[in-house]
């Protein structure tokens, strides 16, 4: 028997990606929906354009946006995309072939390796050469939880897709370094409460050993210089968290 399963994206300003996104997923979905934190481009039009039905809701962590939509959803199975993610052709028919074959309820929810791409070049080491996400599963029986890097909890079983999803997670350096500056404003009120003094060890050897993992123990040298640039934007992102705490602690408005 066919299982039903809805396609759920979550978007802000996303006109560049989210047709290819959907594009790539629509002939193994029965429904799709972006979850759209009023968006101020074509994102909603595109979207719509495409046949998906929008929920708005003003974004506060990365978390309770996908769970409140993940509890809106009316399929037993869902498919959750970020905007700058595509399946690939064998990704799509590996899941149609689980769906035809009835085979889809074997496992509560699965696994899939991801392709990633920054600067327009796939990143095969610098930390990335083992990365995976839970992008299909049960609505009832899935939760995301952290409020930056989200990370979902499944309470059944877990299965691996063979084939890997593509993402380009690179639109341009300032939305990068603006990006992580979302996150560490986020990250800041989490380590609020779990970080002591803040000294030299967290503005200077943290970093430093952040880059030290991912260009030398991660292989990040052999991405070239985009993955000496990854390394330094993992070092510099962990700076800035410790920043961000700081301000926080000095009530220092962003």
């Amino acid at each position: 028997m066919k299982k039903k399963i809805t396609l759920l994206i979550p978007t802000k300003n996303e006109e560049s990606n989210i047709r290819a996104c959907i594009l790539s997923a629509k002939h193994i979905v029965d429904e799709v929906y972006i979850v759209d934190s009023f968006s101020t481009d074509k994102t909603v039009e595109l979207a719509q354009e495409l046949g998906a039905q929008v929920l708005s809701r003003q974004f506060d962590n990365y978390s309770n946006q996908k769970n409140w939509a993940i509890e809106q959803m009316p399929s037993e199975w869902i498919l959750l995309l970020d905007a700058d993610e595509q399946l690939t052709p064998e990704l799509e028919r590996e899941i149609l072939t689980l769906i035809e074959q009835d085979k889809l309820n074997e496992y509560d929810a699965y696994w899939v390796y991801r392709k990633n791409f920054f600067f327009n070049r796939e990143i095969k080491y610098s930390g990335y050469q083992k990365d995976k996400v839970i992008r299909l599963f049960k609505k009832d029986l899935s939760r995301y939880t952290n409020r930056v890097h989200e990370c979902l909890q499944v309470k059944g079983t877990m299965g691996f897709l063979s084939n890997k999803l593509f993402h380009n997670t690179y639109r341009g350096f300032d939305f990068h370094i603006a990006k992580l500056s979302r996150y560490a404003s986020l990250q800041a009120e989490d380590y609020n409460k779990k970080t002591g003094k803040l000294t030299g060890y967290h503005f200077i050897v943290k970093p430093g050993m952040r880059f030290l993992k991912h260009y030398i123990v991660k292989q990040g040298f052999r991405d070239g210089v985009p993955g000496l640039i990854l390394s330094s934007l993992n070092a510099y992102a962990t700076f800035l968290r410790y920043v961000k705490l700081w301000m926080l602690r000095n009530n220092i408005n962003n």
